[in-house]
């Protein structure tokens, strides 16, 4: 439920990670109520390249919410409620390879969960079982890689990013232990995030900034907050800008090719979808 107008409608979804609290520059806001409580902050609808946009940040506007507080299932329930079909997420991860050094771009394609505790379905009841062996929708990763491109960013194009549970960073050992297993890139929030959006049948795409080299990849030092929040800081209108260039390539949600729309077709669901 909301208490949103039809005015408020939106195709496509952001949600901004750490350091990523603005997206829109002219822009009204709707409190969306939902049957798992609050999303972690009012939505932003505006107009970016013709296209309705609903924005979200994910720690709240004040980063008042560590990662395991957030209420996943409000947010991607309120941002499909306003029509969203597609999310773009931007977040701060820590990389596992030293050739992904501070300010890489990363355009992920696979998801490793090292979270516990989280909610991490909304299907309670019944058995639903939703594909999720490729956890991001292949039509917007080419659209971000294509507007990376566009706009002379070398976007690295895949890589595997473990989500642990945090909000403590990791130990040289796990750091070694992710490297090990072959993976690119450690973060905190984007599980249970991207498989709730599947099981909404939204395509979801992470674009990652890289802020940090992990504890264990190389250099002794460890990773300090400051410091990472300070990188993001240095690089939010890039992503910022990629985001938006993003927006303007996504296929319209009535033309989405990929199988994300069709994820839950054949699934006895509990409920109907908002």
């Amino acid at each position: 439920m909301s208490d949103t107008d039809d005015g408020d409608r939106a195709e496509i979804g952001v949600i901004g990670g750490s350091g990523f609290y603005r997206l829109l520059d002219d822009h009204r806001t709707a409190e969306v109520g939902t049957p798992f409580g609050a999303p972690s902050g009012a939505v932003s609808l505006g107009t970016v390249a013709g296209r309705r946009v609903a924005f979200i940040p994910r720690h709240g506007s004040d980063h008042a919410l560590p990662p395991h507080r957030i209420n996943y299932r409000a947010n991607l329930w309120a941002l499909r409620s306003l029509g969203v079909r597609q999310i773009l997420a931007p977040c701060a991860v820590g990389s596992l390879r030293g050739e992904l050094g501070p300010g890489s771009i990363v355009v992920p394609d696979q998801l490793v969960d090292r979270t516990s505790g989280r909610v991490q379905t909304f299907y309670d009841v019944g058995a639903v079982h939703a594909s999720f062996a490729d956890p991001y929708c292949a039509d917007g990763r080419a659209a971000a890689l294509r507007a990376a491109a566009e706009a002379g960013e070398a976007a690295h194009d895949g890589g595997t990013m473990v989500v642990v549970e945090g909000p403590r960073f990791s130990t040289r050992a796990e750091s070694r232990w992710f490297t090990a297993a072959g993976w690119s890139l450690v973060n905190m929030t984007g599980h249970p995030e991207a498989v709730l959006a599947r099981e909404l049948a939204l395509c979801y795409t992470s674009l990652a900034l890289v802020t940090d080299l992990d504890a264990g990849v190389g250099a002794e030092d460890s990773v300090e907050q400051e410091a990472v929040f300070e990188v993001f800081a240095r690089n939010t209108e890039r992503m910022r800008a990629l985001v938006l260039g993003t927006v303007a390539l996504l296929p319209e949600k009535e033309k989405r090719s990929c199988g994300c729309a069709t994820a839950l077709d054949g699934l006895p669901l509990p409920f109907p979808l908002p």
